[in-house]
């Protein structure tokens, strides 16, 4: 099922550019052969590649559970020695949300904190709230789709830390919203132990999330992420002081940050802007723009920026606009 694409050019002037064009409005969906259309999706929904995203809009929700254990019995195929751990982990479960719980409480467990109790913690979440589950979904496309490691939607749900930490988090984040405080703080606990992942309980993150290696991410109590963000390893969205209240960045769709990153302060982050590796970003950034530095500057300047016209979380393009910044030559 393709994305749905309008048939009018996104501006009637020919001498108008299409950046400046109001119409472009942060949604054009690149196609490399239809430059000149735009999306009839909001931002937080275009994606490069549709391809893997078709069952997400499709009423059968168990249709990517279906594909991933077909993927498990090839994988058991070509490896036997897997056989027990992937029907424990896969094979023997009849949902997506019970073999999430069943793998987040054997990552989790110790021998103070039981396995069993953390599986029915984790399923009361994810049975009860379907929305959490949605994210699920879309937060392995998102892996399987911008991640060209990724070989499968069983090895991003079994092996990659960053996924697990990011939906260990949303059912924090629900407990944490139910006023359930001290078990949210456990949680958070236990996944910056396993996973040296540290995202506070109290953060918002939207759906099609993909933190790529994940190592060293750390996300304060007040951060907004929102959907379709991709995010790399050592990126800290952190506070500037001990004052209380917000004082977390917001981060926009479609926005990618790059590794070794810092975003300090109850700063915005515009839909589809692009962080490069190494930053310290102490303002805002406007949307569809590129800032890199420490401290970050924008590429092209404050009052002229370099526009972005493809959307760099999905894109995943850490390096285009950054020799207009620097005269670095290797």
């Amino acid at each position: 099922m393709a994305t749905c694409i309008q048939t009018k050019p996104i501006s009637q002037n020919p001498n108008r550019s299409q950046i400046d064009d109001p119409v472009y409005n942060y949604t054009k969906l690149y196609r490399p052969n239809f430059q000149d259309y735009e999306s009839c999706l909001p931002f937080s929904q275009i994606r490069e590649n549709t391809s893997d995203l078709c069952f997400l809009e499709n009423d059968d929700q168990d249709f990517l559970w279906r594909i991933m254990k077909e993927e498990a019995k090839i994988d058991v195929e070509q490896e036997p020695i897997l056989s027990s751990y992937y029907y424990s982990s896969i094979l023997a479960h009849e949902s997506l949300g019970r073999a999430l719980a069943s793998h987040l409480s054997m990552k989790l467990s110790d021998a103070s904190l039981p396995s069993g109790s953390l599986f029915d913690l984790f399923l009361e979440v994810f049975t009860e709230d379907q929305e959490i589950m949605k994210c699920v979904r879309y937060d392995i496309v998102a892996v399987r789709e911008r991640d060209p490691a990724c070989i499968s939607y069983v090895h991003c749900f079994l092996n990659f830390k960053g996924f697990l930490a990011c939906q260990a988090h949303r059912a924090a984040h629900k407990l944490w919203s139910q006023n359930r405080k001290i078990l949210a703080l456990l949680i958070q606990n236990k996944v910056s132990e396993v996973f040296a992942v540290d995202i506070h309980p109290g953060a918002k993150i939207g759906r099609g999330i993909l933190f790529d290696h994940a190592t060293g991410v750390v996300i304060g109590e007040t951060a907004v992420i929102g959907d379709n963000v991709s995010i790399l390893h050592n990126v800290t969205l952190g506070g500037t002081g001990k004052a209380c209240g917000d004082r977390h960045p917001k981060i926009g769709d479609g926005v990618l940050i790059g590794a070794g990153t810092c975003v300090l302060g109850n700063v915005k982050i515009g839909d589809g802007a692009k962080i490069g590796a190494g930053s310290v970003v102490i303002k805002g950034v406007p949307a569809r723009t590129t800032a890199v530095g420490n401290p970050a500057r924008l590429i092209g300047g404050k009052e002229n920026p370099v526009k972005l016209d493809k959307i760099p979380s999905l894109t995943m393009d850490h390096t285009s606009h950054i020799s207009q910044w620097s005269d670095y030559v290797i």
